[in-house]
This record gives C-alpha cells, sequence and structure tokens, in this order.
C-alpha cells in the first residue's frame, strides 16, 4: 500500500469486527466495493463476457472468495444482459458470483453508478470498522475516474480495472496481492487457485462472443430508440417558448448568471484587498473543487436540501444535482480530501475566515466574505484543476464569490473555464510558489490589472501586492484576444448574451 502514508508498523494491521453476526475482519488494503461501470467499458461485449467466464471458471472450482460490501453491475443498456443470457454456458455472472460471496454482482441500475460516486452506502459495521481503525480501504471499479473521495468517501484507495479484473479484486478481496505469486484462494479440493486458473483465454472469450452477442440483439433494442417509453411519453411538455422554473425544484433552479447584467460590458474588474479563501498545494484536481460524488450528511449542500424537505435516502449526488446552482456552490471544495494549508494538516471541506480566525466549511466563508464586500482568491500550486473537464470547477467558485486564481501552472481546458467565468488566472514566476514567497495565505492580495481592456495584452506579466509589504510578479493567463473580450464582459456568457442582442 504504497503512498498512503502508511507506517511500516502498522501496515500488517487487521481490524475484527462483526458483520451480520458473523465474525469478520478488515486491512489496508481490503476490497469493500468492487463495481462493473461505466459507459467506457460495458458496452464492449469482449471484456463484459471476459467477466462471465473469469466467475464462472471460479465458481466450476468451488473458490470461495472473500466479503466484499458492496458489488455492483451497472450498463448504459440491457444489451450486455442479453448476451450472457444466450450463452447457456456461461450465465449471468452476478447470479452466478453469489456462491462465493455474500451478495453477488446483481444489476442495480443502467447508467453512471460507481465512477460518479454512486456507489452506495457501506454496511454501518464495516464503515466503522474503516474509520475507528484507519484503514485505508480500496474500490475497484471498472469506471473511468477514481478521483480521492469521488468513488466513496471511506474508500481512500481506487483502482480503475477491466471488468474481469474487477472480479478477479473481488475474489481475492485485496488489492495487495501479486497475482503471478499468490494465490486468490483454495478451491473446493482444497489445492490454492491462481490468477492463471480463472483467466480465460482470447479464443475462449472470443468463441463465447461469436455464439452469444447477436445482431437480432441490437436491431430490436434500437428500432424502438426513438419511441420512448410510457413515462416519459406521458410528460407533460409546456407549450411555452420560455422555460418556467420551478422555484421548490432541488434540481433544477434558475441560475444567477445573467443577474444585473447591464448593455454594455463591465470592464475589468479590479481585485482589492483580497482575501485568501484557500491555500493549496500541487495536483488540485477539478473533483477537489467541484465533487461529484457522494453528497456529505454533515455539508452545507445537505442542509440546504434537509431544509427543503429531501430526506439524506434521497440526497442523490451532486452530479445529479447540477442543475441548482445552490446546490452545486455549496458543493464548491466540499471533496472530502481537500487538503488546504490554511487548516495546518487538517484534511476536509473547511476553511479559516481570515478577518476572525473562524473555522468554516469553505462555502460559509465565502458566503461571509461576499456579505462583507470583500473580494477573495485562491492560491494553488502545479496542475491546478487538473483531472475531468468539469464547468462547475468554474462556475462554483465565481458563485463563492473568488475573484482570481494564483498557482504554478493550471490544466489547459480549466484555466480557459475560469476565464469564461470572469476569474483571472495568474501564475507565479518559474520556481517561485507561495511558500518560497514566504506567503501563508493570512496576507490580503491587491493585483494591479490595468483599468481597460486596451491596457491589457495576453501573458502580461503584473504585481500582485500583499498588506504586508511583500509583492511579487504573476503573469496573467489570458492567452488570447478572445479571452480578453469575455473578461472584459465579465464572462462568456454575458459575453454571448451582448452578442445576441446587438443590433
Amino acid at each position: 500500500m504504497q503512498g498512503f502514508a502508511i507506517p511500516k508498523e502498522a501496515q500488517a494491521k487487521v481490524a475484527n469486527f462483526s458483520f451480520h453476526g458473523q465474525p469478520a475482519e478488515i486491512k489496508h488494503g481490503s476490497v469493500v466495493i468492487a463495481a462493473i461501470t461505466s459507459c467506457t467499458n460495458t458496452s464492449n461485449p469482449s471484456v463484459m463476457l471476459g467477466a462471465g467466464l473469469v466467475a464462472k471458471k471460479a465458481s466450476e472450482l468451488g473458490l470461495k472468495g472473500y466479503d466484499v460490501y458492496v458489488l455492483t453491475f451497472a450498463t448504459n443498456d440491457n444489451l450486455p444482459g442479453q448476451a450472457m443470457d444466450k450463452n447457456k454456458s456461461c450465465p449471468r455472472f452476478w447470479s452466478c458470483y453469489k456462491v462465493f460471496t455474500p451478495k453477488g454482482f446483481y444489476i442495480v441500475g443502467y447508467g453512471c453508478t460507481t465512477c460518479i460516486g454512486n456507489s452506495g452506502e457501506l454496511d454501518e459495521s464495516v464503515a466503522s470498522a474503516i474509520t475507528e481503525n484507519d484503514i485505508v480501504a480500496a474500490a475497484v471499479l471498472s469506471g473511468n475516474r477514481n478521483f480521492e473521495g469521488r468513488v466513496h468517501p471511506l474508500t481512500r484507495a481506487n483502482y480503475l480495472a477491466s471488468p474481469p479484473l474487477v472480479v478477479a479484486y473481488a475474489l481475492a478481496g485485496t488489492v495487495d496481492i501479486d497475482f503471478e505469486k499468490e494465490p486468490i484462494g483454495v478451491g473446493k479440493d482444497g489445492k490454492n487457485v491462481y490468477f492463471k486458473d480463472i483467466w480465460p483465454t482470447n479464443e475462449e472469450v472470443a468463441e463465447v462472443v461469436q455464439s452469444s452477442v447477436l445482431p437480432n440483439m441490437f436491431k430490436s433494442t434500437y428500432e424502438a430508440i426513438t419511441k420512448g417509453n410510457p413515462m416519459w411519453n406521458q410528460l407533460s411538455v409546456p407549450a411555452s417558448k420560455l422555460y418556467s422554473w420551478d422555484p421548490s425544484s432541488t434540481y433544477i433552479h434558475e441560475p444567477p448568471y445573467f443577474k444585473n447584467t447591464t448593455i454594455d460590458p463591465p470592464g475589468p474588474s479590479a481585485v482589492k484587498d483580497a482575501y485568501c479563501l484557500l491555500n493549496f498545494g500541487d495536483s488540485i484536481t477539478t473533483d477537489h473543487i467541484s465533487p461529484a460524488g457522494n453528497i456529505n450528511k454533515d455539508s452545507p449542500s445537505a442542509k440546504y436540501l434537509l431544509e427543503r424537505g429531501v430526506e439524506r435516502k434521497d440526497f442523490n449526488s451532486y452530479g445529479s444535482r447540477r442543475g441548482n446552482d445552490e446546490v452545486m456552490a455549496r458543493g464548491t471544495f466540499a471533496n472530502i480530501r481537500l487538503v488546504n494549508k490554511l487548516l495546518n494538516g487538517e484534511v476536509g471541506p473547511k476553511t479559516i475566515h481570515v478577518p476572525t480566525g473562524e473555522k468554516l466549511f469553505v462555502f460559509d466563508a465565502a458566503m461571509r466574505y461576499k456579505a462583507a464586500g470583500q473580494d477573495t482568491i485562491v492560491m494553488a500550486g502545479a496542475e491546478y484543476g487538473s483531472g475531468s473537464s468539469r464547468d462547475w470547477a468554474a462556475k462554483g467558485p465565481m458563485l463563492l464569490g473568488v475573484k482570481a486564481v494564483i498557482a504554478k501552472s493550471f490544466e489547459r481546458i480549466h484555466r480557459s473555464n475560469l476565464v469564461g467565468m470572469g476569474i483571472v488566472p495568474l501564475c507565479f514566476k518559474n520556481g517561485e510558489d507561495a511558500d518560497s514567497l514566504g506567503l501563508t495565505g493570512h496576507e490580503r492580495y491587491t493585483i494591479d490589472l490595468p483599468s481597460t481592456i486596451n491596457e491589457i495584452r495576453p501573458g502580461q506579466d503584473v504585481t500582485v501586492r500583499t498588506d504586508t509589504g511583500k509583492s511579487f510578479t504573476c503573469t496573467v493567463r489570458f492567452d488570447t484576444e478572445v479571452e480578453l473580450s469575455y473578461f472584459n464582459h465579465g464572462g462568456i456568457l454575458p459575453y454571448v448574451i451582448r452578442q445576441l442582442i446587438k443590433p
């Protein structure tokens, strides 16, 4: 378990607990979530049927797997299930899998699940064992995202694997295994079963695909694709050309992007005496900035939903509520694995409100700054905004009142998105960062931007001054003339509106 700062003397730690009245144990690297998920591979018949063959071989050998507490299977449509049904020698592997785990891989839905954070809850006894013993629990998923805190709040080690490998790791019950040398388990004959014993050959997979994936499956499924279904067809469609906003909806809310928009562009906005909302190190991803997964029960977003009568079981995920700016603003910088230097080592979605020294949720601190009419900035290290591109990673900070981000470097698309929301991206000079400059984040920052857009050039240097007397030079990362136009208009949205209403 390299990379998780587990002391050598604690690496073999085993936590014993009771799972539904039965003795159980968990250790670093134990797989607590195994999920076949995502659009990236569940449409691939070779890997799906390959996963079925792994389970089939394991079942025939009598392999007894370890307890894995969440096992799920989700696809974009039901074609994989049809293919598995078609091949009688390869029954649906999630049913087959019942013989060696408490639950088995069952279909939980069609669409985004585990890699968007819809993993479901761990059993309370499992969750307690992880938190009370500080266990680095693992999730193995056939998805395309494994950012910190995204798959599940309690799985710190999240690994991407093909569907057949997901089944193999679920059988092993741990990611801390060398498949080439160590046995996965013991078969019905008392002999060790190795990875090579359950892994299908290319020829075996090809044979199953040839006999099970048939043209009429696709034809019958997709010939009715434009007909919808009864629930969809019965939806009432308003005749109005304008969308009728429902103020009581917690999923779709009228966003504030165009409030107080003027006919003429406002011009460059000054950043004066701004407080540092957050002070980050390197590799802050868009999932740190705007998580897509689980809504924590104690978060500002949870409080907002509870106040509107939404029960905890119906919170859903940030990804599902991205049409509500109130939820998403509260979810900005809400990642439970956020490391903010202002907190001196404490991990979580909080920060220090500099004027008072209070520790608050990031959203609450930002609202206090906004209410006082005080600008804020974010400081960061290298690769700020890396990971999957997400518009809310720029929208959210804008709604929190962030005026600028000063970083060592930016992920390309995220930098552009910040400009699109009217936030100024600046880069420290080579060899410099907040630490080397002696900046703690408790200072106030003034960015000496020209007052008219014609005086700003792509890539020009500006001076950033602090109230402690320190000053330093940054490069403004407006990289094109078009981006300067966006900034002049307060962002791309008001820019587009003004272009549309031009006579």
